[in-house]
């Protein structure tokens, strides 16, 4: 089959699906789908302090994290609002960081600005390195994952599948994604990150008073919620359509799926007091959470 590419947006340059957008997904949700994700940046921090640095830059314990295994973290700003979203792998020398191709600058600018004078050196690795979603099941994390070389051959079991399955896994799957359900004043405790990318129990970093004054209180301004959308509409609402409850602005769409079992679904960030039967629409198109 002939591969769509995506032309423009975060994942532009990747593989958008090769024809069969439903048989990818099945071989995906069954484990026995791999897809390359080498239009993600990557990011190396080397250093016997590169651990406790990250830990304390992050929202994740990482301190006795194990090698070898990928979880994923957020970098906050004073206010609590998210500015990165990092998927990382520790192997015992280096740490491994993917993030999105468009805030690659950014963050490795405010990576090296962090390092004062600890044993730490953190370096730009995309034209070096790629990651893959590998063969399995997927995880909490949309995983698993591998990196390999840009110039190695990818040797995996199963069906290569582009981004519209993934996408539409984890729009079904509930998991936030950087640039798309977040904004200028998203924090963790709207978007689901609490006690999986955020660790409610280590030490302070950068944002955790809001985090935890939000937590204790309960009431985060705005929630994330899955849309079911109604399937009879040709066009669906792109990404950042407002969402209407009836006259009353409540929100905005993330993203939107073609799912092959659920339709078209979407996730969005709605306030907290929408109530949770309310019948929303964006863009003319009709929506029940």
């Amino acid at each position: 089959m002939t591969a769509v590419i995506v032309e423009e947006g975060p994942d532009r340059g990747a593989i958008w699906h090769f024809g069969e957008p439903n048989k990818e997904q099945r071989a995906l949700a069954e484990g026995n789908a791999w897809a390359d994700l080498s239009h993600k940046s990557v990011l190396t921090v080397t250093g016997e302090d590169r651990l406790t640095w990250l830990n304390d830059l992050t929202t994740q314990e990482l301190v006795k994290w194990a090698t070898n295994t990928w979880t994923s973290a957020l970098i906050l700003d004073a206010q609590g609002h998210i500015v990165h979203q990092l998927f990382l792998m520790d192997d015992g020398t280096t740490t491994w960081i993917f993030t999105e191709q468009d805030k690659e600058e950014e963050l490795i600018t405010f990576l090296k600005k962090m390092v004062f004078m600890l044993r730490v050196d953190p370096q730009v690795a995309t034209s070096e390195y790629k990651i893959i979603k590998s063969t399995g099941k997927s995880d909490d994390i949309g995983g698993p994952y591998k990196i390999l070389k840009r110039s190695e051959a990818i040797q995996e079991l199963g069906m290569q599948v582009g981004t519209w399955a993934l996408e539409a896994e984890r729009v079904a799957s509930g998991r936030a994604r950087l640039l798309f359900e977040t904004d200028h004043k998203s924090i963790p405790n709207e978007l689901g990150f609490l006690n999986n990318a955020v660790h409610m129990k280590k030490g302070c970093y950068p944002g955790q008073e809001t985090v935890a004054k939000v937590f204790n209180l309960g009431q985060p301004p705005r929630r994330l919620v899955l849309l079911h959308l109604d399937g009879t509409e040709v066009e669906l609402p792109a990404h950042g359509t407002t969402v209407m409850n009836e006259d009353k602005e409540v929100g905005y769409i993330g993203t939107v799926a073609r799912h092959y079992e659920l339709g078209p679904i979407a996730l969005a960030v709605v306030k907290r007091t929408t109530p949770t039967d309310a019948v929303l629409s964006a863009g003319g198109v009709l929506a029940a959470q």
